[in-house]
């Protein structure tokens, strides 16, 4: 998927979205893989990982919201991913199975190295 497109596809004003097109805008990578995912298994797994996180501190953006978003969703999900350039934030991107919208979008902030 283009860069661009990523960039409109991001036009959210929650968190995660802002800081996502923000790291994509300063020259960090991206990918949206091929294939879709079905969204009830990755709620359960973002819930995993939601409380994962809090239980370890570990700073997010957008995880609470986006679990949410994902047990609602009844459709195939195509996934994304961006990180900042410095490697210290990695966002997911939840996309419709076309790829045309975003469902929902949460970023984990990466220990250091």
């Amino acid at each position: 998927m283009e860069r661009e497109l990523l960039e409109r596809l991001l036009d959210g004003d929650d968190e995660a979205s802002v800081a996502a097109l923000a790291a994509l805008r300063c020259g960090g990578s991206h990918v949206v893989w091929e294939g879709t995912t079905a969204s009830e298994p990755l709620a359960l797994i973002y819930g995993r990982r939601l409380r994962h996180t809090r239980r370890r501190g570990i700073e997010t953006k957008n995880l609470a919201c986006a679990v949410e978003l994902l047990g609602r969703h009844q459709q195939p999900l195509r996934l994304g991913q961006i990180r900042t350039v410095d490697g210290s934030w990695t966002f997911m991107l939840f996309l419709t199975e076309d790829g045309s919208r975003l469902i929902a979008c949460t970023g984990v902030r990466r220990p250091h190295v």
